[in-house]
């Protein structure tokens, strides 16, 4: 029988082979009959057999014991090779096909190759591959072009995955698919769905895979509307039957908040499977309903229907509603420790954030270190909890240490180090992360502008913050606010009013959070009266009932004008009684316009809303001070110390060449202490050539006059400035940040250095910004 009559018997025989042992004995039987040596179509089917079951080796061995293999023999093994966990072997085939053969690689080989390519550690295969793609002309080929554009996605290289699909000629319905899954996992979100739409307005069908690919965009994005027009558009197609549909709008209505119809499609399937039930677990524990969570996870253990994995595990963490649940955190995390899962990158991550949020940071760093290979979304939630919890350097500091082991950051991540920069208000490290943002190609999407903006205007640079706010092209109420917030801690508060103008102009609604910053900013430039019918309209024209934050901004508004009778009608007229927030306020105008009166009966309120907090007395023995009632301001320090009370000592920072040096008040730990004593002995003379006499007035202290004078001369804020003057070039800025309000010496002070020294100098303090020019500052010494 001559050998080709063999081939369908053998082709046939081997499609109906399921064990390797099957495969060994019809590959003996070729090579006693001779036909493995002739056909190459019945070595090709027993190569792709093999492969299919695992036996990589073999069938490589088989490739190189045939004379003559052809271009689909090759494209098949470079496919397995890569499927079967060995890329570089299928980028080895690619290679010894061009070197050692006349084939030429056609759109199967480069896209089989790329995929590949693209499992390694680098992008420099995927790179080569590519060019040598567009030589052979593949650029256009829409087969060729998906499998670069998802090979550069994965590399996170957005810019040259979006210029490769552009180059394909008609791209199908695959290519857009691999378009808009590539932007929803590199947070590239509002991308994700503009491509959506462009697919759509072109025509093609949709297929179940590209609503797998956009719904986890609309889910992030957390647009309700959006997702349940996919949704209908998917029904109307018949899409969203398919269980991995169902279980990617699970997941998207629980994460736009409708956990209720993510439940209705969850009972709907007939047979959830594990990923069905770990996304409803995890859309409970999302929406706070920590209850629910826990109840159908006991339900799915119970059933006996599916195992728990580091997903399910991950999923029942609470870490969006952690207080009051800390015991079963750690029952949770006992839990994974028990199942071997505590070391899962989405199970550490998980309890590092519950851990985060609970205060329990020594525990999250714990969690965080132990954890073999990081994902960047661990590095992202412990570097989210060092500054969620105010330990600015500490979040900085490990993104650094992120930078050197080559993770590539993401918008979360930047994020973070931006809230990060503006709490610490290192400009610097802002601008370098920023500088990043462009050098990366990180989408600079909503978050990741209004923390631009929101870093920019705390660390003092106001026109820059309004410069990436006018370059928005999309702008959420959260972008408004930012900015408003933004004016009104540079006390800019017709800035803040025409922009609160516009945002109404621009059909946006406000928040609370925006009221409250408008209110803010006409509180810190002494607009009473705009303040007041602004406060007025929250309930008339926007139904928003004013919180205690909008009260307290009332008194503190009425409160600075020196209104202060106004402000204790304000506080006689409210329906309930007035928290720490309103009564704070108005010691805090009493410390203003020196009325020890008022401040007692504020004070005395104070004490008994929170008689633990060490600022309200510190604050009425400076009013006490002030009115040179040193007795009485005696007396309540010396309460203070009997309750064991601690005072939040007074520290001014400045940032010289990237390192932040602190002062305190008299301090002469600096390692250049002569030179700034010096050079505040110079000041000083020449302050005093031009007028100053110091406000010794507001000493706090009943000492001797001269001692006054010495005391308020050797405040940190001046040590900062003149450390800030000899550290820099004539003519640079100096920004310095105090962490409680300046005093009026200083204010002055710094009004004179600014005109002696020709330099603009920024401070910022616990309420607001000051810009010194020319002897004025920006507050107009209202404050």
């Amino acid at each position: 029988m001559p050998p080709r009559s063999l081939r369908p018997f053998y082709l046939d025989l081997i499609s109906r082979s399921s064990t390797l042992s099957h495969l060994y004995q019809i590959h003996a039987q070729t090579i006693i009959s001779g036909h493995h040596a002739g056909d190459v179509a019945t070595a090709t089917k027993l190569i792709q057999r093999l492969s299919d079951l695992g036996a990589v080796a073999h069938a490589r061995r088989l490739f190189a014991a045939f004379p003559n293999p052809d271009l689909f023999l090759f494209n098949v093994l470079i496919r397995s090779c890569y499927l079967n966990g060995s890329p570089s072997c299928s980028v080895s085939l690619y290679s010894l096909l061009r070197r050692e053969t006349r084939l030429r690689p056609d759109d199967f080989t480069y896209a089989f190759a790329a995929s590949a390519a693209a499992a390694f550690d680098s992008d420099g295969a995927g790179r080569a591959l590519h060019a040598q793609s567009i030589i052979d002309g593949y650029a256009a080929d829409p087969f060729v072009g998906s499998a670069f554009t998802s090979l550069y996605f994965h590399f996170d290289c957005v810019p040259s995955a979006e210029k490769v699909f552009e180059g394909i000629s008609s791209p199908d319905t695959v290519s857009w698919n691999a378009l808009i899954s590539g932007f929803a996992r590199n947070g590239c979100l509002s991308k994700a769905v503009r491509a959506f739409t462009r697919l759509l307005g072109e025509g093609l069908k949709i297929d179940s895979t590209t609503l797998a690919a956009v719904l986890p965009a609309v889910a992030e994005l957390r647009d309700l509307s959006l997702g349940m027009s996919t949704h209908c558009l998917g029904t109307k197609a018949g899409l969203s039957a398919h269980d991995f549909v169902v279980t990617a709008l699970i997941s998207m209505y629980s994460k736009c908040g409708d956990v209720a119809t993510s439940r209705l499609l969850f009972d709907e399937m007939i047979s959830p499977d594990l990923i069905a039930w770990n996304a409803m677990i995890s859309g409970y524990s999302l929406n706070a309903d920590v209850g629910s969570s826990v109840g159908l996870f006991r339900e799915m253990l119970v059933s006996g229907r599916r195992k728990a994995n580091s997903s399910t595990v991950g999923g029942l963490v609470p870490a969006y509603s952690p207080f009051g649940h800390e015991l079963l955190s750690s029952c949770i995390h006992a839990y994974a420790i028990k199942c071997g899962v505590d070391s899962d990158p989405l199970v550490s991550t998980a309890l590092v954030t519950v851990y985060s949020r609970l205060g329990r940071m020594e525990c999250a760093r714990k969690l965080f270190e132990a954890v073999p290979d990081k994902s960047l979304t661990s590095w992202n939630a412990m570097i989210s909890g060092y500054a969620q919890n105010g330990l600015t350097e500490a979040a900085i500091s490990l993104f650094r240490t992120m930078q050197t082991v080559a993770i590539t950051p993401n918008p979360v991540t930047v994020t973070s180090v931006l809230s990060a920069c503006a709490q610490l208000g290192t400009l610097s490290v802002g601008k370098w992360a920023h500088q990043m943002i462009k050098d990366k190609h990180l989408e600079v999407n909503i978050f990741v502008s209004t923390a631009l903006i929101d870093m920019y205007a705390k660390c003092g640079s106001i026109g820059e913050a309004r410069r990436i706010f006018d370059g928005m092209a999309e702008k959420s109420v959260v972008s408004w606010n930012a900015m408003i917030a933004g004016y009104g801690l540079h006390g800019l508060g017709r800035e803040a009013l025409a922009l609160f103008s516009g945002m109404l102009a621009a059909s946006v609604a406000p928040s609370g959070v925006t009221f409250l910053a408008v209110l803010y900013a006409c509180s810190h430039a002494g607009l009473v009266e705009p303040g007041r019918e602004l406060f007025l309209s929250m309930k008339t024209e926007h139904r928003i009932k004013p919180g205690p934050e909008h009260l307290a901004c009332m008194v503190d508004l009425l409160g600075r004008a020196g209104r202060l009778r106004e402000a204790v009608e304000f506080i006689e007229a409210l329906p309930t009684d007035p928290g720490p927030g309103v009564w704070g306020a108005l010691l805090g105008a009493c410390m203003i316009h020196k009325d020890e009166n008022l401040a007692s009966v504020a004070s005395e309120r104070l004490f008994r809303l929170e008689p633990d907090s060490t600022g309200y007395y510190v604050l009425l023995s400076n009013i006490h001070s002030a009115g040179h009632n040193y007795g009485k301001a005696a007396m309540v320090r010396q309460g203070v110390k009997s309750k064991r009370l601690m005072k939040t000592p007074g520290c001014t920072t400045i940032e010289v060449r990237g390192v932040v040096h602190l002062f305190t008040a008299g301090d002469r730990s600096h390692e250049q202490a002569g030179e700034i004593y010096k050079e505040l002995e110079r000041l000083t003379g020449k302050m005093v050539e031009a007028g100053y006499s110091a406000a010794t007035d507001n000493a706090l202290y009943d000492v001797e006059e001269e001692e006054k004078v010495h005391m308020l001369k050797v405040h940190s804020e001046k040590l900062a400035i003149c450390f800030g003057l000899i550290s820099s070039e004539s003519g640079t800025e100096i920004r310095i940040i105090k962490n409680l309000r300046v005093c009026f010496d200083c204010h002055d002070a710094t009004k004179l250095i600014s005109k002696i020294t020709r330099r603009v100098i920024v401070v910022r303090d616990a309420n607001r910004f000051h810009h010194f020019r020319d002897g004025a500052c920006s507050c107009g010494d209202y404050w």
